[in-house]
């Protein structure tokens, strides 16, 4: 069985930790945020619990948009589904709720 997901061990993407004045959020022109936050790697290397398969592609149903995310925050999706509650779409060049999007190839949607 895989331990539970502890939300306290979260670092950004690279690795770095997170700032407490979050400008990590920041909006670069592309429409991303400067750095995103996912749990450490030591904490997604526990595993996925529930089985869950690794994804890294999404669709958004408002445009039909493929997305494709980075394996830190894939992983961070495995280990812990609701860790958030918004991704970005690649065509509209924005962050929408969760409930938009469904994993690529499913009728899941993401977060779920």
């Amino acid at each position: 069985m895989t331990e539970p997901v502890d939300r306290t061990k979260r670092t950004l993407v690279d690795g770095s930790p997170v700032p407490d004045d979050h400008s990590h959020t920041e909006l670069m022109e592309n429409g991303q945020q400067k750095h995103y936050v996912v749990l450490s790697e030591d904490e997604r290397a526990k595993g996925w619990p529930w089985q869950r398969p690794y994804r890294d592609t999404y669709v958004h149903q408002t445009c039909g948009t493929k997305t494709t995310m980075g394996r830190s925050i894939a992983e961070t999706y495995a280990r812990d589904p609701s860790f958030y509650n918004a991704t970005f779409c690649c065509k509209c060049l924005a962050h929408f709720p969760l409930k938009e999007f469904l994993w690529d190839g499913t009728s899941e949607q993401v977060g779920s």
